[in-house]
């Protein structure tokens, strides 16, 4: 009797298994079916009337007002957006310019030439809607972010909650960057090297004297992972060694002496100490990037021969003048340029891209910090010292004329080919001489009222009497430790000295005072620290500024005749005579106008 009803419940179980079984397998069935049925009616294949849809645009011209709500309807257009759960890109980093948002993103992410696909997104302060705007540009910084320069936030938006979309994608203020912060461009350190056994950081905001060293003991460098507004964010402190203007040079951590390479995303920051007070943190951006340890690099540069003469200069929206500065200094011997690029909007990669074609060593540096010219230049050196002997550090209206070797020349060859290379080069076995010094005459608009067609050095022959300032050639390896500049010249180190050139060797044309379509353009900014911009009522009277030119770009009369006390047509003879097509006439940098 057990043994029959064990049986007849063995029975019963197989049966409810198996109905079990079977009703599991339709549940994940119906399951499925419903899952792809959802998947097609949010796909773009089910039509959506655009009419049925009210959504409310602003007034305000470029922006547009989103509601918080589930529309999935683009606006402006009508149009269907896709939906994302995330940004284009990760956003690492906010700096707030006086007329522009940057963002520092997580490079391989976008692209610059997808920059016209993006729009800039703002939370209002009550973080219910969000407005839109496209991207102004995108560039590559370094090999792991890139910048991404956003317009200013409308009002009532907050510039730290600034993200990024694909254009016609549809974006939450759920999905907006939460406790963010946007970091002002008045107090920040923007950038940091590897410099040996030491770290150098870009400070803004220090208010350090200008053209002097500073006490390094009021400052402090920090390093971490995380944030700086929380204490245990902090991992190493080590003490500064120097300090001058906005560069700040401290020890190395030992465990990234050890492996620098290792270190990518470490941040940095300095501290600031006022008496025995605990020091005070400055926000930062900047990262640790190092490829590759420094004693590594010397090992693998040491059979590699090191270009004799390089040249650094900083620009913005001067790409019209860079094939004739290029080709000319190429002609006397400049090996290797660095671009430092601040924030120009006129195609100059496209100009460097066509020079890198045509043989020319140019090396293009997104430098998106403003106002920083002294910072970039040192910047500039310590990225020079490995590759150059020697460093010239001067603007792209100012061209070497070498008078000697133009006009005296008695040799094989042609005149003035390689002559500036040579001249450095002469000094470049002495343990004493670290900079070579040139004067400069500044040249005027020589009577025209237009752009010369063929080039500064042909249009321009007339100049002041007297040389202002003047410009230098550096041995980057002799720099003082603090890399202080004026931007004429370089602190050298304990030891080492300069040498002036004779004017009847050297001198520079400074293109200075041009026609004014050229010279107004000045009034947008300048790139020096500590130099006034035309626009402020400041150092009227410096040698930085036109003699009797206000703060506005209002065009004096006579300008055309202005700042030429002397005819001087030495380099526009010497170009026209040695460097023009014999069969066209043509001059090199015309070139591409013929193409």
């Amino acid at each position: 009797m057990d043994s029959e009803q064990r049986r007849k419940r063995k029975r019963l179980g197989k049966i409810y298994c198996s109905k079990a079984q079977s009703f599991s397998l339709r549940s994940l069935i119906l399951c499925l079916s419903f899952f792809v049925f959802l998947l097609f009616l949010s796909s773009d294949r089910v039509p959506i009337n655009p009419a049925s849809f009210r959504p409310v645009i602003s007034t305000a011209p470029t922006f547009f007002l989103l509601q918080s709500s589930n529309s999935i309807l683009d606006p402006l257009t009508g149009r269907r957006q896709t939906t994302s759960s995330s940004s284009p890109a990760r956003v690492v980093g906010r700096v707030l310019f006086p007329d522009q948002v940057l963002l520092l993103v997580v490079a391989n992410t976008i692209r610059p030439a997808q920059a016209d696909r993006l729009d800039c997104v703002y939370l209002d302060d009550n973080g219910s809607n969000f407005a839109s705007r496209p991207v102004l540009s995108m560039d590559g910084y370094d090999k792991f972010r890139s910048i991404v320069r956003c317009p200013l936030p409308p009002a009532n938006f907050s510039p730290a909650a600034v993200d990024l979309r694909w254009r016609g994608e549809y974006w939450q203020p759920s999905r907006a960057p939460v406790n963010q912060t946007v970091n002002s461009w008045d107090k920040l350190v923007y950038e940091a090297a590897i410099d040996g056994g030491t770290m150098v950081v870009f400070v803004k905001g220090l208010n350090l004297r200008h053209h002097r060293k500073s006490d390094p003991s009021q400052f402090s460098c920090h390093f971490g992972l995380r944030n700086w507004d929380k204490e245990e964010g902090f991992v190493l402190t080590t003490p500064a060694i120097t300090a001058a203007q906005e560069v700040i040079r401290c020890v190395l951590p030992r465990s990234i002496q050890i492996i620098p390479h290792k270190a990518h995303g470490i941040r940095v920051t300095i501290g600031h100490s006022v008496g025995a007070n605990s020091p005070i943190l400055f926000p930062s951006v900047a990262r640790i990037y190092s490829s590759k340890p420094r004693e590594l690099k010397v090992k693998n540069n040491r059979n590699k021969k090191k270009h004799e003469l390089c040249v650094c200069t900083m620009v913005w929206n001067q790409a019209s003048a860079l094939r004739e500065w290029i080709m000319y200094h190429a002609w006397l011997g400049v090996e290797k340029w660095f671009i430092y690029d601040n924030n120009s909007d006129d195609g100059i990669e496209q100009v460097v891209q066509e020079l890198d074609v045509q043989g020319f060593n140019v090396s293009r540096l997104a430098w998106p910090w403003i106002k920083t010219q002294e910072a970039g230049f040192s910047h500039c050196a310590l990225r020079a010292r490995e590759e150059c002997n020697w460093v010239g550090f001067f603007d792209v209206d100012e061209f070497f004329y070498l008078p000697r070797a133009f006009h005296h020349y008695r040799g094989p060859g042609s005149p003035g080919q390689n002559a500036l290379r040579d001249l450095v080069a002469n000094f470049s076995s002495s343990s004493s001489i670290g900079e070579i010094r040139t004067d400069c005459y500044s040249f005027g608009p020589s009577g025209l009222s237009s752009t010369p067609p063929r080039g500064v050095t042909v249009g321009y022959t007339c100049r002041l009497k007297s040389p202002e300032r003047h410009k230098s050639i550096v041995r980057p390896d002799m720099l003082d430790a603090t890399l202080l500049n004026v931007v004429h010249h370089f602190e050298l180190r304990e030891g080492v000295k300069y040498l002036n050139v004779p004017e009847n060797t050297a001198v520079v044309n400074h293109y200075k005072y041009q026609v004014w379509e050229s010279f107004s353009a000045k009034f947008y900014r300048r790139v020096s620290t500590y130099v006034a911009d035309w626009q402020e009522d400041q150092n009227k009277g410096s040698k930085d500024r036109a003699p009797g030119l206000g703060t506005e770009a209002i065009e004096p009369p006579n300008w055309r005749l202005q700042f030429c006390s002397v005819w001087d047509t030495g380099l526009s003879d010497f170009v026209l005579a040695y460097l023009a097509d014999p069969a066209t006439g043509s001059l090199p940098w015309e070139e591409r106008s013929r193409m």
